[in-house]
């Protein structure tokens, strides 16, 4: 019987995915021909190691996975707001690496994001230069006027094609965007489809078919888009992470489901501790307590803290070398806050 907790958090792959209920009514997609979802490797991707790492250490909050699977479940985007170095990046490589979704497509956004650089790339003047005369016999021209050799599905436009199962995307750091992305993004998601507007007008005038073949983020692999319309058939879990340094509007904001994590306390810091690094010792129990005394005051990250552990282990210090070096490495984030040691 389909129920809606697929995740669970434990970073034990398994093919619960296939569990999940069936969408609400309103949130039902049918793209197609439907596409195998790509398993690590398979497409020819190399996964990073330290993105493997990430998805295999992270310890997720009992909050984290109901609303993981409530995001699962609404077939809704879920966007994770909270201080740096509290895991929300991290949250996606687990999911995907737990559900079996395969390699995570990753859009990092700035000022100059548009909706355009998510979708999909062309390049005009490439397609140019190989229909001019001379350009060689092996210029490509075939399909749709040529034009998809000069196209490039972004990691949104290719977390919407139409597979059997969800792909994993990662938006990274929303509120740096433009003021205009976040409403831009609203229609896409809401559809689950958009157009290529270059492959629509192809289409209509193409002598040897309406279809392309488009390579997609991530992969050499082409993949067959007809008329210029791309519709997801299972919904991407897709994840939107901000820092909390601007407001969206309520349009996105009902849109999404929301987590906001907060710092870890002593006991999740533990946790973290230990599947990063082992079983914390003595001298890691110590700056465990520093940190978090230090926290109280100002702003730190997670990762300074293993840093500190890490190598505060490996450098064989004693106590106050010790101790002075992890507050070199545990310097406050924000500038008003003192730097001073412990």
């Amino acid at each position: 019987m389909p129920h809606w907790s697929v995740y669970t958090g434990n970073s034990e792959p398994h093919d619960g995915i296939e569990q999940l209920p069936a969408p609400p009514p309103w949130r039902a997609f049918d793209g197609g021909p439907t596409l195998p979802p790509p398993r690590d490797n398979d497409d020819g991707a190399a996964v990073s190691p330290d993105r493997v790492h990430r998805a295999r250490t992270y310890v997720a909050t009992a909050q984290s996975v109901q609303l993981v699977n409530a995001a699962l479940c609404l077939r809704r985007p879920l966007l994770v707001t909270g201080p740096p170095g509290t895991g929300k990046s991290s949250l996606v490589y687990a999911v995907a690496r737990e559900l079996c979704l395969g390699p995570v497509l990753r859009w990092n956004i700035t000022s100059r994001s548009t909706l355009a650089d998510g979708l999909y790339q062309y390049d005009p003047l490439s397609r140019l230069y190989a229909a001019r005369p001379g350009a060689g016999a092996d210029a490509p021209h075939h399909g749709a006027g040529g034009i998809e050799n000069h196209l490039r599905l972004g990691p949104l436009g290719t977390a919407l094609l139409p597979h059997d199962r969800p792909r994993a995307l990662l938006i990274d750091e929303i509120d740096k965007s433009d003021l205009d992305l976040p409403n831009d993004l609203l229609n896409v998601l809401e559809e689950g489809q958009y157009e290529i507007p270059e492959l629509v007008r192809s289409a209509r005038y193409a002598d040897d078919g309406d279809t392309a073949d488009v390579l997609a983020d991530g992969t050499d692999r082409p993949v067959t888009i007809s008329r210029g319309l791309v519709r997801c058939r299972a919904f991407p879990f897709v994840v939107l992470t901000s820092n909390g340094e601007r407001e969206f509007p309520p349009a996105f904001l009902r849109r999404c489901v929301r987590l906001k994590l907060l710092r870890p306390g002593r006991e999740q810091l533990t946790e973290i501790v230990r599947a990063h690094l082992g079983d914390p010792d003595d001298r890691a129990e110590s700056l465990i307590r520093a940190f978090l005394t230090r926290a109280g005051s100002g702003e730190l990250a997670t990762d300074q803290l293993l840093n500190a552990i890490y190598l505060t282990g490996v450098a064989g210090l004693d106590t106050e070398s010790r101790e002075d070096l992890a507050a070199q490495l545990m310097p406050y984030l924000s500038a008003a806050a003192d730097g001073d040691g412990f």
